[in-house]
């Protein structure tokens, strides 16, 4: 059997917290930038998250961490929102997002590309579509759940 990895197992110890704090769970992750390992909390809730949202989760979360200890390496540990880019991972943030122009990374080119932005259209179990400008029109481009690497809100310009 796989080990759990480190982000699932906090975002299971975080999710009590967050919600006691009223607040969402948005992502986890725990990564080697350099010499140093980060872990990163973003949180959110209707109207942004500020300081004492962070401050809270933080002191609350450091505490249980520490109770569990599931890290055996030195980090940095860091609670915030996850900005006007944030990733767009459970079905829930999806649905969210209809009607917001997003950008979605593939595992394998469509359309000649490995990178697709538009308007969320359409979410559901099976995929994706998003309303994507193509020269002077709007095409809609369907993308199956199994091609989608990523996916987070983008700031159209």
């Amino acid at each position: 059997m796989p080990k759990e990895r480190v982000a699932d197992i906090v975002e299971r110890l975080a999710e009590p917290i967050v919600a006691t704090a009223g607040v969402e769970l948005v992502d986890v992750e725990y990564k080697k930038e350099g010499d140093n390992w980060y872990l990163r909390v973003f949180i959110d809730k209707s109207g942004g998250v500020d300081l004492d949202d962070c401050s809270r989760v933080s002191e609350a979360l450091s505490d249980r961490l520490d109770e569990v200890d599931p890290i055996p390496t030195a980090y940095f540990f860091e609670v915030s929102s996850p900005g006007a880019e944030r990733p767009l991972k459970k079905p829930r943030d999806f649905q969210r997002a209809i009607g917001s122009y997003v950008s979605v990374g593939l595992y394998e080119p469509m359309e000649g590309q490995k990178t697709l932005s538009g308007v969320l259209v359409h979410y559901d179990e099976s995929g994706l579509t998003l309303a994507v400008k193509h020269m002077t029109k709007t095409i809609e481009v369907v993308i199956p759940s199994a091609r989608v690497a990523s996916a987070h809100l983008a700031v159209q310009f």
